[in-house]
């Protein structure tokens, strides 16, 4: 069964992602208080409708709770909205919730009211694009790429505990463990060190090995 997350406020960024989400075989349902909006989602939406996300009986309508995932991409001009619609998919027992800030008190904020990840688009953009522009002749951007990505992914409670000559990560998936983030230091890659709750891992892989794994550590 595909994944389905919910995506609110079908602006430049959300419509954006929205789309990538569905190329990818997400079931996406689309939504923005605009009918145009929503007309133009529904082109590639698996379900698309216009409702008031931040009114707690429509918002209900669509089963939060069911779904894998919401992102509340609700404009920066209508913080109210983002906040309540936020409030309320916690509220509703959402399992994970992402919402979009335009600044950092912004971004407290939708952390306090329930939020488990918030993102700051432009600003996360700029600062990879200027590690890019610094290190051009060194880095290239892939973020384009059906090949291979640099990903940073959550250590899943499965690998705790354990080593990474044990999982063998690149036997198993094709995935090269690049380097171990462990309080905010990076740290090279040691076969035999025993990885611990908070640990992240920095992976080479193409996206398919990143769905494998990500469905069998479920």
């Amino acid at each position: 069964m595909s994944k389905q997350v919910i995506v609110i406020g079908l602006g430049q960024f959300g419509m954006a992602l929205a789309q990538a989400l569905a190329e990818r075989g997400v079931e996406v349902l689309a939504v923005d208080i605009s009918q145009e909006k929503v007309d133009a989602a529904s082109e590639f939406a698996a379900y698309a409708v216009a409702i008031d996300a931040a009114d707690e009986a429509s918002l209900a309508k669509l089963l939060p709770a069911e779904r894998d995932a919401a992102v509340c991409c609700i404009s920066n001009t209508s913080k109210e909205s983002g906040i309540i619609c936020t409030a309320l998919l916690r509220q509703m027992g959402c399992r994970y919730i992402v919402s979009r800030a335009g600044n950092a008190t912004y971004r407290r904020i939708l952390y306090m009211v329930g939020a488990h990840e918030v993102i700051i688009p432009e600003q996360d953009y700029g600062r990879r694009f200027a590690t890019f522009l610094l290190y051009r002749n060194m880095i290239a951007d892939s973020s384009s790429s059906s090949e291979l990505n640099l990903t940073e992914i959550r250590l899943p409670g499965s690998m705790v505990g354990k080593t990474l000559g044990k999982l063998a990560l690149p036997k198993k998936y094709g995935i090269i463990v690049a380097a171990l983030r462990r309080e905010g230091k990076l740290l090279r890659p040691d076969p035999e060190q025993t990885l611990k709750e908070d640990d992240m891992l920095l992976i080479v892989s193409d996206e398919q090995a990143i769905a494998k794994l990500s469905e069998e550590l479920k």
